[in-house]
Formats: C-alpha cells, sequence, structure tokens
C-alpha cells in the first residue's frame, strides 16, 4: 500500500551524460577544494580547516543516497507536497532569528548541536517548487494582470523579505530573479510588465538610500570598481582578479598558486574557490569548468522541454537558472564550485523522473506558452 500510495519507480533509466557532467563538477570541487586548504596543512591553529575535503566527501555520499531515494519518487507528489515544503522552508527562516548562529554580524545557520545548516539554502528548491506549482495551476490563456499575479509576488516576497533580514543579499537577489524567470512562462500584459518594470526603477535608487546597509553597498561598489579603493573594499576583489591573471594559459600548477599558498585570498575555500581554481588551471581549466556548467544548464533547457507539464518543465528549467546564477553573482561561480554543485544534483534527479515517466516523455511547449 505505501509503496503505490509514494509510487516508487522501478529501476529508473539514468541519463548518462547529466551523470558524468555532474560526477565531473563534484570532482573537480573536491580537488579545488583540496588545493585551496593546502595553505593550512602546515598551520597548527587551522589545521582541521586542512580536512574540510573529508567531511565534504562524506556528504557527497550522502547526497547521493538521498537523490537515488527522490529520484525513485514520480516527481507529481513533489507537486503535492510543495505548499508543506514552502511553510517548512518558512519556518525555518523564522527560526534563523532565534536559534541561529551569529557569524560577522549576519545569522545564517541555525546549529543542532554539532551540526548545522543554512535554511536559505533549502528554500531555493522549496521556492522553485512553489513557483513551479503556481504556474502549472494556471492554465488560463489569457495575458494575467497585476492582480493575477498577486499570489505569486506574495509567495516570492516573503522569502526574500525573510533572508535579506538575516542579512544576506545575495541569496535574496537569488530569489527573486530565480522566481521572476519562473513567472516568466506566464502571459502577462505589457502594462503590467511596464508598470513592474516602473515600480522596480523607483524602488532601486530608494533601497539604496534606506534599505541596504553599508557593507552591501560597499560589495557593488567595489564590484563595479574595485580600484577606487584598492587598500580597503576592493582589496579582495583586486586580489582574486590577480590570482585570476596568475594563472594564464595552463595555470601555475595543482596547490601551486601563489595567491592561495601565500595567503593574499581571505577565506579561500569559501570565498574565492574560483580564483583558487584559475591560478592552478589557467584559462583552459577555467574553460573546461565554465563549459561544464553550461552543459548541465542547457541539458535542463532540453529536459524541461520534454515535460508532460508545466511543473515538470518548470522545475528543471529555474533549477538551470539557479546554478547558473549562483555561481555567476558571488564572484566569479565560486563557493559552490568548492562545495560540488548540489544543484547539478538537483537537476540530475529531475532529469531521471522527467524523461522515464512510465506513461513516456511528450513535449510541453504548447501549454507551457498558452
Amino acid at each position: 500500500m505505501l509503496g503505490e500510495r509514494i509510487s516508487f519507480r522501478r529501476g529508473p533509466m539514468i541519463d548518462m551524460p547529466l551523470l558524468l557532467g555532474v560526477v565531473a563538477i563534484l570532482t573537480l570541487g573536491l580537488v579545488n577544494l583540496y588545493s585551496a586548504t593546502s595553505v593550512y596543512l602546515d598551520d597548527e591553529s587551522r589545521a582541521r580547516l586542512a580536512d574540510i575535503y573529508v567531511s565534504q566527501i562524506y556528504w557527497i555520499v550522502v547526497g547521493a543516497m538521498l537523490a537515488i531515494l527522490v529520484a525513485a519518487i514520480d516527481y507529481r507528489h513533489y507537486e503535492r507536497l510543495a505548499p508543506v515544503l514552502y511553510a517548512g522552508g518558512m519556518v525555518s527562516l523564522g527560526l534563523v532569528f532565534i536559534l541561529g548562529r551569529d557569524i560577522r554580524g549576519s545569522s545564517r545557520w541555525i546549529q543542532l548541536g554539532s551540526f548545522a545548516f543554512q535554511p536559505s539554502e533549502f528554500m531555493k528548491i522549496f521556492l522553485i517548487l512553489m513557483i513551479a506549482k503556481f504556474v502549472h495551476n494556471d492554465s488560463r490563456t489569457e495575458p494575467r494582470t497585476l492582480l493575477d499575479m498577486a499570489p505569486a509576488s506574495l509567495l516570492i516576497v516573503c522569502p526574500v523579505v525573510a533572508v535579506m533580514a538575516q542579512p544576506d543579499l545575495g541569496t535574496s537577489l537569488i530569489y527573486l530573479l530565480t522566481a521572476l524567470s519562473m513567472l516568466a512562462m506566464m502571459r502577462i500584459r505589457i502594462f503590467s510588465v511596464v508598470s513592474l518594470v516602473g515600480t522596480g526603477a523607483v524602488s532601486l535608487p530608494l533601497a539604496w538610500l534606506y534599505v541596504m546597509r553599508d557593507y552591501q553597498k560597499h560589495r557593488i561598489t567595489s564590484f563595479l570598481n574595485p580600484e577606487a579603493d584598492k587598500t580597503g573594499t576592493g582589496w579582495h576583489a583586486l586580489q582574486s582578479q590577480t590570482a585570476i591573471g596568475n594563472g594564464q594559459l595552463t595555470g601555475e600548477g595543482f596547490m601551486q598558486g601563489t595567491q592561495n599558498q601565500f595567503g593574499f585570498l581571505p577565506e579561500q575555500y569559501s570565498d574565492f574557490p574560483f580564483a583558487v581554481f584559475s591560478e592552478d588551471w589557467g584559462f583552459v581549466g577555467t574553460v573546461f569548468l565554465i563549459g561544464l556548467y553550461a552543459f548541465v544548464c542547457l541539458w535542463a533547457i532540453h529536459i524541461a522541454s520534454q515535460a508532460k507539464d508545466r511543473f515538470g518543465a518548470a522545475w528543471p528549467s529555474a533549477s538551470a537558472r539557479l546554478l547558473f546564477g549562483t555561481r555567476y553573482s558571488t564572484s566569479g561561480w565560486p563557493r559552490e564550485c568548492c562545495r560540488g554543485g548540489h544543484h547539478a544534483a538537483t537537476l540530475f534527479v529531475r532529469r531521471v523522473q522527467c524523461g522515464h515517466d512510465a506513461d513516456g516523455p511528450g513535449p510541453v511547449n504548447e501549454r507551457v506558452h498558452a
């Protein structure tokens, strides 16, 4: 009975090109993490950081087992569970302000004994599922008004505001852009689009003056012009650029990057792994790495085109945008390259389910753009 209710699949077919792409990203992430933390091998005060790659291997194994379990369940059940998952995600974001651990002026992690997790990362997936459900359920063919989009706007604004308050500007922007790109699958009246663009244009200067904190402003100004404050807010960006330039064509070699080994990149294993990778492997290596991510993202569009319904099309395409946006938005694909590409694994789960349903694949283009 339980098996019938949950609809476990029998022998799901594996998309080998996507699987190989995910495995390649995971492998490069581990190799890069080992190189980034090798500088701590002889530093007794931070020696524990040299073994981070070991715990990362454990999490990859756990993630792989969870991926197999999730892939074995019919994806339509996730549509039904989307409201529950979204509500649970919002509760966990609220608990951050009660149980959160303060790190450098922001509370983003919940500590439970020796285990810590970041609710905003899980909320990325929950928000995608919830907006995908909204897109799936709204089957009208006429263009939508702003009032029609109000429920989806509320679903987006709630987690964006909660994460902004932590504060975490980068993640909140990823929420906003990913969700808005999903709503673009729907037909919206031109007047409504112009109104939204106009409201955004007016809101940006107001947010700059009254909402954004000084460190958030500094991040934007240092991104646009790091030379303006070379020894202050632009220091880290300039050092990462130097590391990337040091790599030249083929790199300085594995664990040989000078900016990394001599400590010019602060918290390089979490904040600047792309710079570490570029310095080690050069232009050739970075093109290969970015090519892998591009392949996974483009393959997700292929997956979406084979879905039988809007929910099945919205999920993988949004995951691709999340995969690309998360890496591009933070100093050139940094953190997730080192952490092992968990969003790529999400796409793999979706591929196992999408193209090989019991009823067979079918195009959804006509329904998506109806």
